[in-house]
């Protein structure tokens, strides 16, 4: 040690150590980090073989996460090694005081309230123990992810090159070569990223989160269509026959098939009061979720109905005499026409189509969870292209697309129409989208 280096003898000596107490608390903190209140602050610690894809899931999750409004950032064991560690090999004893200040660093960010990812190899059971318990310790949060992706895998991979040297003999101590690798007994998630795309393997993520209250349920990318299981339907139908029923009509039935496929997530039904008015005051829908919802999703009832169902648990609605959907817990209220028409069309004209359906439409609106029979069809030759949202992303998927640029239109397709999507086509290129994909909606012809 260079002379006068620890003036005040405090190197070795824990006694003269005192931590300090933070003034601000995780709650505050929580309240102030990003769009998504609450506080979030955790270790999600990725484990597994050189090559798995710690660093790739890692990385992808942080950009998805902090996309929700959610901080998080990423301690990546090359850059960690570039830096704070750049003193330190690959032996057993320096692979342990890797993993110890790793831990610890993870641990400071998650009391910031940041998601803290960690993406190292970890080899041993014992050092990933530790760095659990030096969070658990101070109650926060540190869910272990085993990149399960076999030795064999990895190897065939090897993006750097690693693998190659190493049985080469130029690399020593590479683990699964001459270190071995200690798998977790009981980790919180098992990624097998042999199997699953990187897309699927984050919503996987994101789903665990959720279940440890670190993310809220809307950070799931998911559609929710609401149609009832096939080994469920039998009995639904059963139970609908018995319900006493609200006659719908075709636009209702288009809402339902609208609501049914998820294009209207997260509603998983027609709008109770709370939601039509979040949607006619603030254009939007879901709890702490900014999703665009401008136009409000609702079905009318007259007085008769009202009164008819009142107090019912569950209501069956029927169209053209067919059994649809049964609608959960309904609660009916007023349904103010004309501010209905004023704020979602700024007229209430009764000259507009649209707002001469509402005036002429039942006094009252009934909202609840839909549980719907079968997929609409239309049976107009025209089904085959009415694609779901998640058939659409298979789709998409499939296509190897990396960009989706949409048009809706009501006429026939001319040059302007080409000329505009052209145009989007080329300005993605040279954003960088390899191959950006159109969705083309005709909404008909005139």
């Amino acid at each position: 040690m260079a002379p006068n280096s620890d003036p005040y003898g405090m190197r070795g000596d824990r006694a003269n150590i005192h931590p300090m107490q933070h003034h601000v608390s995780r709650s505050t903190r929580g309240k102030i980090m990003g769009e998504r209140a609450g506080f979030r602050g955790c270790t999600i610690w990725f484990t597994g073989y050189s090559g798995a894809g710690k660093s790739t899931l890692a990385f992808a999750l942080e950009d998805y996460l902090c996309s929700k409004g959610i901080p998080a950032y990423v301690l990546d064991g090359d850059n960690i090694r570039h830096g704070l560690n750049s003193n330190l090999g690959f032996s057993p004893e320096d692979r342990e005081e890797n993993i110890r200040r790793v831990a610890e660093v993870a641990r400071l960010f998650a009391d910031s309230g940041v998601v803290c990812i960690t993406s190292f190899i970890s080899p041993y059971l014992k050092d990933r123990e530790s760095a659990r318990k030096v969070h658990e310790k101070d109650g926060l949060k540190f869910l272990e992810i085993f990149v399960d992706a076999p030795l064999a895998v990895c190897e065939e991979r090897d993006v750097k090159g690693l693998y190659k040297k190493a049985r080469a003999g130029l690399i020593k101590g590479f683990t699964g070569i001459d270190q071995i690798y200690e798998p977790p007994a009981n980790p919180d998630l098992n990624m097998k990223t042999a199997e699953f795309g990187i897309d699927e393997s984050i919503q996987q993520i994101v789903t665990k989160l959720e279940e440890h209250g670190i993310v809220p349920d809307h950070a799931i990318d998911s559609i929710k269509e609401l149609f009832i299981p096939a080994e469920h339907l039998d009995s639904a139908k059963a139970e609908a026959a018995s319900l006493k029923t609200l006659s719908i009509d075709k636009v209702d039935l288009q809402w339902v098939q609208v609501l049914s496929e998820g294009w209207a997530t997260p509603l998983t039904g027609f709008m109770r009061e709370a939601e039509y008015l979040q949607s006619l005051h603030f254009n939007s829908a879901g709890n702490g979720r900014a999703t665009s919802q401008s136009v409000p999703i609702v079905l009318a009832a007259s007085t008769a109905d009202k009164e008819r169902l009142h107090g019912e648990k569950a209501i069956t609605l029927v169209h053209s005499g067919k059994p649809v959907a049964i609608l959960r817990n309904p609660e009916f209220y007023e349904h103010r026409k004309e501010e209905r028409c004023a704020r979602t069309f700024g007229t209430t004209h009764a000259g507009h189509p649209y707002i001469k359906m509402i005036m002429d439409s039942g006094d009252w609106l009934v909202g609840g969870d839909l549980e719907v029979f079968e997929r609409i069809r239309w049976n107009d030759g025209l089904d085959q292209y009415r694609l779901k949202p998640n058939e659409l992303r298979k789709k998409f998927t499939e296509l190897g697309a990396d960009a989706v640029f949409a048009f809706q239109l009501r006429n026939p397709i001319h040059n302007g129409h080409a000329l505009l999507m052209s145009d989007t086509r080329r300005q993605l290129l040279e954003q960088g989208y390899k191959n950006p994909t159109l969705l083309l909606h005709p909404l008909g012809m005139s």
